[in-house]
């Protein structure tokens, strides 16, 4: 039997969440977990967690360690430890990290690449 990790967040454990009413165009860079909440369009460059809150829409090529989609993304997303695409998570866009999750629910349209260690 598969392994399924459905892991709530805390986030009083993350340096930064950006609101619901957060809409901004463009890039963003950062080093520590954040959350988005609100609407984002553009690139995202992640050298730890990104977690893509449900009721979010992101229009954005994403690259991070873990990425937690719970909202909506349009657009590639790349991790270098694993992808999770939670019940409520819808993905259109390809797919490419050496672990993929996709529970139950998830709607998830593109093509997934999952590879070991420094292969991509």
């Amino acid at each position: 039997m598969s392994e399924i990790h459905r892991r709530g967040i805390d986030v009083r454990e993350l340096d930064t969440v950006l609101a619901e009413d957060f809409e901004f165009e463009g890039e963003m860079e950062f080093s520590k977990p954040l959350m988005l909440k609100g609407k984002f369009r553009g690139e995202v460059r992640a050298t730890s967690d990104f977690i893509v809150a449900e009721g979010s829409v992101v229009e954005a090529r994403i690259e991070g360690r873990v990425i937690d989609i719970r909202g909506k993304v349009v657009g590639n997303i790349e991790a270098t430890e694993r992808i999770d695409l939670m019940p409520t998570a819808r993905v259109r866009g390809d797919l490419t990290a050496p672990q993929v999750v996709i529970e139950a629910g998830a709607r998830f349209n593109g093509l997934c690449t999952m590879y070991e260690g420094d292969e991509v």
